[in-house]
C-alpha cells in the first residue's frame, strides 16, 4: 500500500491504546495515510477509567505543531483533547502559522468512564474562537448538549443542536447519536445547505472505547484523500461500525475496537 496523504493529529495520549493519539495513529495508518502528532496531554487510563492527566506545556504543543508541519506539510489536521484555554489559544496560534484548510475538531470533553477532560473556560473559547477555524466538528450528544446548552433526547433535538452549532460559526457538523437508546444509531450531518441522517445498526457491546477519536480520524483521512465532507463522514461511520462489530474483547471495562478491520496482510508477511 502506498501512503495516500499526510495527517497531523493534535490530541491527548491514552495509555491503554484505545482512544486518543494511539487510536488516531492506528486509524490513519489502517486507512493508508501517514500520521504525525502533537500531544496535548498524557493520561493514565485503562478500560475501566482515567487515573490521572498530565498537561503538556502549551508552548511545547505549538512547537510540536509548527516544527513538524514546517518539514512535512499536513494535508489535513485532526484535533482532539484540548483541556485548557491556554492550550486552545496556542493551538489557534499554530493553525494561523501553518495554514491548513482541512481541519476536523472532535471536541473531547468527558471520558467514557465519566471523567471530565476540559474546563468551562476552555469550552467557551472553543465555541467563540476555534469552531470557526475548522471544516467539521464532530460532537457526541453529551458534548453537543454542553456546547449548545440544550437537552437532546431525540433525533429532532440533535438536528436543532446541529443548526445551533452552525449559527455559532461551524461550517459542517456531525452529531453522533450513539448515546440515544434505540435499535439503530442515527448520526446527524448538517451544513448550511444540507441535512443528512446516517442510520446504522446498533451493536450490543460495551467495547466502544475510542469510537469518537477513531471516527474523527477516519473522517480526516478520507477528507485528506479528496472525498467531500459528507462522503468522508459516511465512510468514517462505516469503518467505525465494522471496527465495533469485530472488537477484540480486551479489558474489564469499555474495551477498544478493532482498528485493523480495514487491513489485509500481504502473504509474504504471514
Amino acid at each position: 500500500m502506498r501512503l495516500k496523504s499526510k495527517i497531523l493529529i493534535i490530541a491527548g495520549s491514552d495509555s491503554s491504546g484505545g482512544a486518543g493519539i494511539q487510536a488516531d495513529i492506528k486509524t490513519i495508518t489502517a486507512l493508508g495515510s501517514y500520521a504525525m502528532t502533537a500531544i496535548t496531554a498524557v493520561t493514565t487510563q485503562n478500560t475501566t477509567g482515567v487515573k490521572s492527566i498530565i498537561a503538556i506545556n502549551p508552548k511545547e504543543i505549538l512547537n510540536q505543531i509548527v516544527f513538524t508541519s514546517n518539514d512535512i506539510k499536513p494535508d489535513a489536521i485532526k484535533i482532539g483533547m484540548l483541556h485548557s484555554p491556554e492550550v486552545i489559544k496556542f493551538v489557534i496560534k499554530s493553525l494561523n502559522k501553518i495554514k491548513v484548510k482541512k481541519i476536523i475538531l472532535d471536541p473531547v470533553m468527558v471520558a467514557k468512564g465519566g471523567v471530565k477532560l476540559i474546563n468551562s473556560k476552555a469550552i467557551d473559547l472553543l465555541k467563540s474562537k476555534l469552531i470557526q477555524k475548522v471544516l467539521l466538528i464532530t460532537p457526541n450528544i453529551p458534548e453537543a448538549e454542553i456546547l449548545t446548552k440544550t437537552k437532546i433526547k431525540s433525533k429532532e433535538e440533535m438536528i436543532y443542536a446541529a443548526y445551533k452549532l452552525i449559527n455559532f460559526g461551524a461550517k459542517n457538523v456531525l452529531i453522533k447519536g450513539g448515546h440515544l437508546e434505540s435499535k439503530f444509531v442515527e448520526d446527524v450531518f448538517v451544513s448550511k445547505d444540507e441535512l443528512k441522517i446516517f442510520r446504522n445498526k446498533r451493536y450490543n457491546t460495551q467495547n466502544t472505547h475510542g469510537t469518537g477519536c477513531t471516527l474523527s480520524s477516519a473522517i480526516t483521512t478520507f477528507l485528506s484523500c479528496g472525498k467531500t465532507v459528507k462522503k468522508s463522514c459516511e465512510l468514517g461511520i462505516k469503518y467505525v461500525n465494522s471496527a465495533i462489530n469485530s472488537n477484540p474483547k480486551y479489558g474489564k471495562g469499555h474495551g477498544p475496537i478493532n482498528h485493523l478491520i480495514s487491513i489485509k496482510i500481504d502473504k509474504k508477511f504471514k
